[in-house]
């Protein structure tokens, strides 16, 4: 018996290898079985089975051996159903016409059962089929469920376009039916009063679909005050209904609330207080092949999201909101520095008659500013570093509330950050190493960027007022240098952001700034 793949995706090659020699050594003795067998001893014997591993393997690297699997055998699956595995595995391996095939395919089969994250261990061996039955074999799929099926964790994030550092902790339940089924718990709360809860499961197949499928509950809420005078509470339910390596497919009913308990909102921001449906479609296709996340070197990503909303004609929430993000990066050959470059666009439009005299959803529209990176993460529009959250676009004054003074008069009450219906961010930043050895050890490297953004609003009529060259002669932009400390979870920059651009009442500021991104 010869083992084909395993837990260490690293010696699988050398395991798949034993076990075509094992299938090849078959068909290579039935050609021989005609010659005179002679026992040897000793060094002799050594060398006559080293002759016949090496002829075995010469084979397999020059013909195709042909082999058929006679059957899949699952072995160790206490609680997971059986049904499931064959599912995953025994279709892809029956179809492998040669022993090479085979072995590729047994080692996508292990990576399948392992992305299930319900097992400690895969191992996939070929052993010999029935004898009445020659140039066949028996795959045997051997597993080692869970040992403990509860998993947590919990740590202090400052997640993209976070105005605050929060604490969040989730608890995991694996495999609790024995389908594969994933049950989760998590919880944020946020120094600035934004918090989180939510429960959710998730299956990798339901029958006859393919694909994963997922559901979620949640209640959340977000303190916008600062920025955009409301608080937005949201109590919603969310199905994944497609999910793969490119595709994500999804349903969300979302019951919203808008409250202001400063009271001194702008008009634009009273008019959307209150109770709202959300029901959203959203489809989103993705594709990364940039080396890495969190310091790209080479390689390109291209992200895609459309979302609908307004499914049951709820009043002021049918929409349609498009984005496009598109990234690369490109070695420059010297001290481990690449550039890359991003470029990102979106656009929301009311939906309904007279679309473009309605007003679009406040919490929908596009907001530009935030510490995140923009190299890190590929979610849509970047950041642009210098700004503060929701610092740059148009705005409203807030309401006047005099003051209890004896004159009366009352200071300056700020201004609303409204969003915009058309956004546009590009970066390009230049990351190099650093002279110092101890520096390039711990990944710790140096970087300079440029970021330019713009927001503009269409609703309500004001499409007939934009103006692509005043949108373009209006962009802000800041630039920098920084260090850049990467860890296993999050890259950590300290940045000279200097303002290059920023208009009357946007919120930017030359200086020094921290930055916590999560390429999540």
């Amino acid at each position: 018996m010869a083992t084909a793949a395993d837990q260490n995706p690293n010696d699988a090659e050398h395991r798949e290898a034993a076990a075509g020699a094992n299938a090849a050594e078959e068909e290579y003795e039935e050609e021989d079985e005609e010659e005179e067998e002679v026992e040897l001893d000793g060094p002799a014997a050594v060398a006559a089975e080293r002759e016949k591993v090496q002829a075995v393997f010469k084979r397999l690297s020059s013909d195709p051996v042909g082999i058929r699997v006679h059957d899949v055998i699952i072995k160790g699956n206490a609680k997971t159903k059986e049904e499931l595995i064959e599912a995953e595995v025994a279709e892809l391996l029956r179809a492998a016409p040669t022993v090479q095939d085979l072995l590729r395919n047994a080692s996508i089969a292990s990576a399948r059962l392992r992305q299930l994250d319900v097992f400690d261990s895969v191992n996939i061996t070929l052993d010999a089929g029935p004898p009445e039955l020659p140039g066949t074999t028996n795959v045997v799929v051997e597993v080692v469920e869970a040992a403990n099926p509860i998993t947590g964790s919990a740590g202090v994030y400052s997640k993209p376009e976070a105005r605050s550092w929060s604490l969040e902790g989730s608890v995991k339940l694996k495999n609790l039916f024995g389908y594969g089924d994933i049950w989760d718990a998590s919880g944020a709360y946020g120094w600035d009063q934004t918090s989180e809860v939510g429960i959710g499961v998730s299956l990798p197949r339901f029958k006859s679909i393919s694909t994963p499928l997922m559901a979620r509950a949640s209640l959340s809420s977000q303190d916008w005050l600062k920025f955009s005078s409301y608080k937005e509470r949201l109590l919603g339910l969310s199905f994944g209904l497609i999910s793969t390596m490119q595709h994500d497919l999804s349903y969300n009913l979302t019951w919203r609330t808008l409250t202001d308990p400063s009271q001194v909102s702008s008009k634009s921001i009273r008019r959307q207080l209150g109770h709202n449906l959300l029901s959203a479609l959203k489809y989103t296709y993705k594709i990364d092949q940039r080396n890495s996340h969190l310091r790209p070197t080479k390689g390109y990503a291209f992200l895609s999201t459309s979302q609908v909303g307004g499914l049951w004609d709820s009043k002021g929430l049918r929409f349609f909101r498009q984005e496009f993000d598109v990234r690369g990066a490109v070695p420059l050959g010297f001290y481990n520095s690449a550039l890359n470059v991003g470029l990102g666009v979106g656009a929301i439009l009311p939906l309904g008659r007279g679309f473009m005299n309605l007003s679009s959803s406040v919490p929908d529209r596009f907001y530009l500013g935030g510490h995140s990176s923009p190299v890190c993460s590929l979610s849509g529009l970047s950041s642009l570093l210098g700004f503060r959250t929701r610092g740059i676009g148009p705005t409203e004054p807030r309401r006047l509330v005099p003051s209890e003074s004896e004159d009366g008069s009352a200071a300056s009450p700020g201004r609303d950050y409204l969003g915009g219906d058309l956004a546009v961010s590009a970066f390009a930043d230049l990351s190099f190493d650093l002279p110092l050895k101890i520096f390039r050890d711990a990944g710790i490297h140096g970087h300079a960027f440029l970021t330019a953004g713009n927001l503009a609003k269409l609703s309500e009529g004001e499409y007939k007022k934009f103006s692509l060259s005043e949108f373009g002669r209006t962009f802000r932009s800041s630039a920098g240098v920084g260090i850049i400390l990467p860890t296993k979870l999050f890259r950590v920059e300290v940045n000279y952001c200097y303002i290059l651009k920023q208009a009357e009442h946007d919120s930017g500021r030359t200086g020094i700034q921290f930055s916590f991104s999560s390429p999540l």
